[in-house]
């Protein structure tokens, strides 16, 4: 996942970080980096749209927790959007689901 398949933006009330492609143990480091550069600005909310994931293993599960331990700790509300059916499956069998706040798109959030 190099930079250009990580989007930044600032948008829904804090920052928007959008990967690109499948998130797996080859290509989770990069977006832990890219994670850990937004939570260090503590922004008041940390959205990360999955719309453009087909596929995430453990690997990505454990960058997305560890994320969301980190926005915790900052007081920042952390969302996950834009799941497809494959990737949203993967966050129901790890039980994820009950710690996270998953909306279906970053529309749902403006206005939250």
């Amino acid at each position: 996942m190099s930079e250009q398949e990580i989007g930044i933006a600032n948008a829904a009330g804090g920052i928007v970080v959008t990967p690109e492609g499948d998130i797996d143990m080859h290509r989770s480091p990069e977006l832990r980096s890219a994670l850990r550069g937004v939570n260090d600005q503590r922004p008041p909310r940390l959205v990360v749209n999955l719309a453009k994931v087909g596929y995430m293993d453990s690997s990505g599960l454990a960058t997305l927790v560890e994320c969301m331990r980190t926005a915790k700790g900052h007081k920042t509300e952390m969302i996950l959007c834009g799941m497809n059916d494959r990737v949203r499956a993967i966050f129901d069998i790890a039980r994820l689901d009950q710690f996270f706040i998953i909306v279906p798109t970053v529309d749902d959030i403006v206005g939250s």
